[in-house]
């Protein structure tokens, strides 16, 4: 894919998400933060997240990756929600795989299935469970492993006033795809802590960690942010930002870096 081509799709996506005219939620700036803060909420949701990694180890290079994550609830029946998370990355990087390489594009599509009760347990935990796929959809080498994929994920959380506290974790094992191409065996869990204000503010530590089985590598990173929920051009919007510290032992990732995500949502009337 051309730079252009990567260019279009953000504008494409904005064009269609962010200028949407959505009417006025029954739910608080407060009530709709808290909700974002569970990641199987029953609440339609547009993420358009923008990562910015720097200095990457051996090559010191720089990678820039918009992942649009659509978040869609469904209804089963009473008792059950269906919960469809979609990470679609477009990447830009420069001198990450080779010196002076520059490659942009697709990356893989990771597809999440949450089949998680519509109420918490008696002892306030929500979780979901479920499938999750890997597409290889990249349209560069270096963008994806070439590989389909297929596993479990799980989220479990706690909500308590303005606190929410849960952990995501899936894991891929491939099974078909490029012959030529490593195997995918890799483990990926999430720890994540919040707290919202009233007026629709909040901030949130994660940890993102990815263990590679097959190439015995591990990278992780801790993201912290602060969020707003405000109106733009009359759609719901929340807009976060905050820095990024990685670690790990795998041969090819960045020292830092740091996020700003728009998140468009579409609240029940």
């Amino acid at each position: 894919m051309r730079k252009s081509s990567f260019v279009l799709v953000t504008l494409v996506s904005l064009a269609l998400f962010g200028l949407s005219v959505t009417p006025a939620s029954a739910q608080s700036e407060e009530e709709l933060a808290k909700e974002l803060a569970n990641p199987i909420a029953s609440l339609i949701s547009f993420p358009l997240q923008q990562n910015f990694d720097t200095n990457f180890k051996a090559s010191h290079g720089f990678k820039y990756t918009l992942n649009i994550q659509p978040v869609i609830p469904f209804a089963l029946n009473a008792d059950w929600n269906l919960i469809s998370r979609t990470i679609l990355p477009v990447a830009s990087q420069y001198n990450v795989t080779a010196d002076g390489g520059v490659q942009t594009g697709l990356g893989d599509t990771i597809q999440s299935f949450f089949f998680s009760p519509s109420r918490p347990t008696k002892g306030g935990l929500t979780w979901g469970a479920g499938p999750v796929f890997l597409l290889p959809t990249a349209t560069d080498n270096s963008l994806g492993g070439g590989k389909w994929g297929i596993g479990p994920t799980i989220v479990i959380l706690k909500q308590s006033g303005p606190w929410t506290f849960g952990l995501l974790a899936n894991h891929v094992w491939s099974f078909a795809g490029v012959a030529e191409r490593s195997d995918v065996s890799t483990t990926f869990f999430q720890p994540f802590v919040s707290r919202v204000y009233k007026g629709g503010f909040s901030w949130t530590v994660n940890s993102e960690n990815s263990q590679n089985w097959t190439a015995d590598a591990f990278v992780g990173s801790l993201n912290v942010s602060v969020a707003q929920v405000v109106p733009v051009f009359g759609q719901l919007t929340q807009i976060s930002i905050g820095p990024k510290i990685f670690y790990g032992n795998a041969p090819v990732r960045p020292r830092w870096g740091f996020r700003v995500s728009l998140v468009f949502l579409f609240p029940k009337k």
